[in-house]
Parts: structure tokens; C-alpha cells; sequence
């Protein structure tokens, strides 16, 4: 927030034009962000809706009492290929924030929405998992929580960028934690991961929004509307992340199992 007042003065007659690139800017995060939601919870309905019947006509596996899986389901849930789903939006992310220089920004919003996509299918079982009234419900809750935690890191006079440091060395703690209970199967360990996981994505929900709105105050001055609209696509996909993680992570803990 320092930074941004120093900026604002240095632009002096600027200082309304900032503000409005500012805006702008941030509103197109937000907006692409919501439409990669949408998409995600989309995929993941459209799957599931196809990978599961309770009519055991044609089913291939049953998963509950009243639930089969299709022989598409068991393609996707009853063989190795669940481990590459699993794991494709960690390597998706990678080669998106390796590739990003050399896209153009509507090539890197396609990726984007593409990604989304992927992301819908990894958690899809949810569905299977989770009754849909507890989903909607975790789901409303995880929106609210990440609009209070986002403006509190758009309007916060105080640097945060020691905080996220310190969230990224817990962040990755977390994916070795999450990858290791894969195969320990830990429901004390899941439910440890589940309640600092909630905390971590709360905080980077704040430092990731104040990082886009820093990283925007120091590149406007150059003018650079590519660079500025794949800025925004990226940063729509750190709070789309942190979004989905924080959702899941609360899903653990709050949701009501089939």
C-alpha cells in the first residue's frame, strides 16, 4: 500500500489515470478468474453426471450402494489414468508459467480456460464423494471467505510479501504432505493437511492480491498492454488457485460424505 501511494504521488496529474488502469486491471483478473470457476465446476458436474448412474444396467463397478460406474467412470476412476488426471493440473501449471513469454495474451487465456478444464476433471469425484447440497454450500462459504481475504490484501497498508515467503515454503510442505498420505492413507494426517492447508490459501489469497496489484503500479508506467493483459491472465490464475485449493481444503473439512 506504501508503494502505491508513493507511485501516486510521484504520477501527480497521472494519479486518476492510474487509478483507472488499476481498476481495469483488476477487474479483468477477477473476471477472468470467475470464468476459469465456472468452467472448472462445469467439467467437473459434466464428468461425473456421465461417469456415474444408479441404474446398474451397462455399470461396469459398483462404488455404493446406490452408485455404479459407467464404463467411462471406470476409465477415468478405476485405472492408472486417475493418477495422470491427479497430477496434469501440477504439470499443467508448470508449463504454463515456463510458456507464458512466448504466448500472446488471448493464446495465454486459452490456456487458461483450457487448464480450467483440467482442473474440472482431476476433482470431479467430489461428486462422488461429497452430497451436492454440502458442495453448494462449501462453495458459497469459500466465496465469501476469498472475497473478505482478497480486499483485505487490496486495501492493506501493511507489506505483505515477508507472509508469503513463508507461504510458499508451507505451500510446498503441503504438496510433499498431500503426495506422501496418497499412500499412507492417513485420515488424521488428511484432516492435519485439510485445516493448515485452509490456513495457508487464506493467506495467499491476501499476498497474491496485493502482488497483482503491485506488480501492476510498477509496470504501467511502460505502457505495455500485452504484457499487462498476460499479467492479468497470470494473476487470475494465482487467485484461481488459491480459490480452488482453499475450496477443496474446506470441502475436507465441512463437507457432509455420501
Amino acid at each position: 500500500m506504501a508503494q502505491f501511494d508513493t507511485i501516486r504521488s510521484a504520477a501527480g496529474a497521472r494519479t486518476a489515470e492510474i487509478d483507472a488502469g488499476l481498476r481495469a486491471h483488476m477487474n479483468k483478473v477477477y473476471g477472468t478468474m470467475s470464468v476459469g470457476t465456472f468452467i472448472t465446476f462445469l467439467a467437473a458436474w459434466a464428468i461425473s453426471g456421465l461417469a456415474v448412474t444408479s441404474d446398474p444396467s451397462g455399470a461396469v463397478g459398483q462404488i455404493g450402494a446406490d452408485k455404479y460406474l459407467t464404463s467411462l467412470g471406470y476409465a477415468i476412476y478405476g485405472s492408472p489414468l486417475k493418477w495422470v488426471i491427479m497430477f496434469a493440473p501440477l504439470a499443467f501449471v508448470f508449463g504454463f508459467s515456463a510458456a507464458i513469454n512466448r504466448l500472446s495474451a488471448s493464446a495465454a487465456q486459452l490456456v487458461f480456460y483450457t487448464f480450467a478444464a483440467v482442473m474440472g476433471l482431476s476433482i470431479s469425484s467430489i461428486f462422488l464423494v461429497f452430497t451436492g447440497d454440502s458442495i453448494i454450500q462449501v462453495f458459497l462459504i469459500t466465496a465469501i471467505a476469498f472475497a473478505g481475504l482478497s480486499l483485505v490484501g487490496y486495501t492493506t497498508k501493511k507489506d505483505l510479501s515477508a507472509m508469503g515467503a513463508f507461504l510458499i515454503m508451507g505451500l510446498i510442505g503441503l504438496i510433499v504432505a498431500s503426495i506422501v498420505n496418497i499412500f499412507l492413507a492417513s485420515s488424521a494426517m488428511a484432516f492435519a493437511i485439510s485445516v493448515v492447508g485452509v490456513l495457508i490459501f487464506a493467506g495467499l489469497t491476501a499476498y497474491d492480491t496485493q502482488n497483482i496489484k503491485n506488480t501492476y503500479l510498477q509496470m504501467a508506467h511502460s505502457g505495455d498492454q500485452e504484457w499487462l493483459g498476460k499479467a492479468a491472465i497470470m494473476g487470475a490464475l494465482s487467485l484461481y488457485l488459491d480459490f480452488i485449493n482453499l475450496f477443496m481444503m474446506l470441502l475436507q473439512l465441512l463437507g457432509n460424505r455420501e
